[in-house]
């Protein structure tokens, strides 16, 4: 069951899947009558289902909005249905849209880009994407050059996009599209970089390549955008944009397609990832990035299935062996300081790991946010909210937008300000409703402000989606701090968790 966040003002409530359905569909025709039918196919669709059911879910939106005197906003109409007579409310299925998440970023006075998905045709799905991806790991090594992370470009994949929007959106002044064309060994691309603020094309270019020379052209247009806009480029810069690649072009492919699933955080999508990920690593057992991800599908596996030990030594082992081999890759070093933090419970290798990756690549957004959780785990209040804003700034709509706003909801937690935890929390449930931690982290600050109801929904989804969860495995797992643990620990009890 999916799950999505109701704001009166700063005030998340938590509703359900059928819920939200109905609340769409009566926003969507306010002031006019809908029928019990239509609001039965709108929660229930292809399913007979009791009117009982429909009196249940209505009931819980009117015990949601009354706390605003909304208890009369949805009226029933006898024998017709029901109506929505309140006040004007913003579309709740906004969250379909990742970039109706927040309003426009100002742009940074140092310059600032952002790389969209290519347009591809033919079999050049993963070549394009891998294009993109390299473009902004090189852009992401300029120092002086503020980079919008792949995650949150990538929200814009397939849609017609208009300039200037983009650069509301993600707060930056420029903007590169393209276009990946694949024909058996050969590869055409076309991009065009253009100024959002004003929608003029600065510079164009087209190239054919052969598949051999793929990395050395993803440089060469990386170097070409800096060029740009910046003419005058210091030549000790264009050192940076280069990393080390794979030896093997297969087991690059094998890596950008596992890369999604393991992105994912789902245990049932990471079980996918990782036989592509150990094809990739027989291929090329020097590929740094191969095994970041590898350590990250462990991870995940661990956390979410059962805390298992072999997973934990898996993630460990993968993660050292990405820093043996990824000295040069931001990426591999932001994965496996995760894993080193949380998994091997060793903080201080882990922040060395991230202080690198940024270093490197000053614009890794993942490496802020990944960073933050080790932060919040390790009950560093401050810094674990420093580094979730940083990454969100980095990557507004990122798919680990999640972990950022749970570990900016634990510091607020540690720091009694509950009603800012409660919102970060609402937050990373919206952002991610299957992940199980985002709701244990959202039982804390609801227990605090005394919503014990919505406290105990929260623990109830907990369980749902890990059925195996206990509190104290839980914070060993994690490596958890001691006065989180209590804090923590005594609100899971008494929302019902067992220890």
């Amino acid at each position: 069951m999916e799950a999505a966040v109701l704001f009166r003002g700063g005030e998340p409530a938590l509703l359900g899947r059928r819920a939200v359905a109905l609340l769409r569909l009566l926003l969507e025709r306010a002031g006019s009558p809908v029928s019990k039918d239509a609001l039965i196919e709108a929660a229930w669709p292809g399913l007979a289902v009791e009117d009982s059911n429909l009196t249940v879910q209505i009931a819980a939106l009117r015990r949601a909005l009354e706390q605003d005197g909304g208890g009369g906003w949805i009226e029933t109409l006898p024998r017709r249905g029901y109506r929505y007579v309140g006040p004007s409310v913003a579309p709740i299925g906004a969250s379909a849209d990742p970039t109706a998440k927040i309003p426009a970023l100002s742009i940074p006075e140092r310059p600032s880009i952002a790389v969209l998905p290519f347009d591809h045709s033919g079999d050049a799905g993963w070549f394009a994407d891998g294009m993109v991806d390299d473009i902004i790991t090189g852009l992401s090594r300029i120092k002086w050059l503020f980079v919008i992370a792949r995650n949150s470009s990538f929200v814009y994949r397939g849609q017609a996009v208009d300039l200037k929007q983009v650069g509301c959106d993600l707060g930056v002044r420029y903007v590169l599209q393209g276009s990946a064309r694949r024909d058996d060994n050969r590869v055409r691309i076309n991009v065009q970089l253009a100024d959002s603020t004003t929608g003029v094309q600065i510079w164009a270019e087209r190239y054919d390549r052969t598949l051999v020379d793929v990395f050395a052209l993803q440089d060469e247009i990386a170097l070409a955008v800096v060029a740009a806009i910046e003419p005058n480029l210091r030549r000790a810069e264009l050192g940076r944009v280069g990393r080390k690649r794979p030896e093997n072009l297969d087991a690059y492919e094998l890596v950008l397609r596992a890369q999604p699933d393991v992105d994912s955080g789902m245990p049932d999508r990471t079980e996918t990832a990782l036989p592509l990920l150990t094809r990739a690593l027989a291929l090329d057992p020097a590929y740094a990035l191969a095994h970041g991800l590898a350590a990250m599908a462990h991870h995940n596996l661990f956390l979410r299935a059962g805390l298992k030990e072999e997973h934990r030594l898996g993630s460990v082992r993968h993660a050292r062996l990405a820093l043996e081999h990824g000295r040069d890759d931001a990426l591999a070093l932001t994965f496996a300081g995760f894993s080193l933090g949380m998994d091997a419970h060793d903080r201080a290798a882990a922040f060395a790991a991230f202080e690198t990756a940024l270093t490197l690549s000053p614009s890794t957004a993942l490496g802020f946010i990944l960073g933050s959780v080790v932060h919040s785990w390790a009950g560093a209040a401050e810094p674990a909210i420093a580094w979730g804003e940083r990454g969100l700034r980095l990557s507004p709509f990122d798919s680990w937008a999640f972990a950022a706003f749970g570990s900016q909801a634990i510091g607020h937690f540690l720091q009694g300000r509950q009603m800012e935890a409660a919102k970060a929390a609402y937050q990373a449930v919206q952002s991610n409703p299957g992940h199980s931690v985002n709701y244990v982290i959202l039982i804390g600050p609801l227990v605090a402000l005394g919503r014990l109801d919505e406290a105990k929904a929260a623990a109830a989804r907990v369980l749902e989606l890990q059925p195996t969860f206990r509190h104290s495995r839980q914070f060993a797992g994690v490596g958890c701090a001691p006065d989180l643990a209590w804090k923590l620990g005594r609100a899971l009890s008494a929302a019902g968790l067992p220890e």
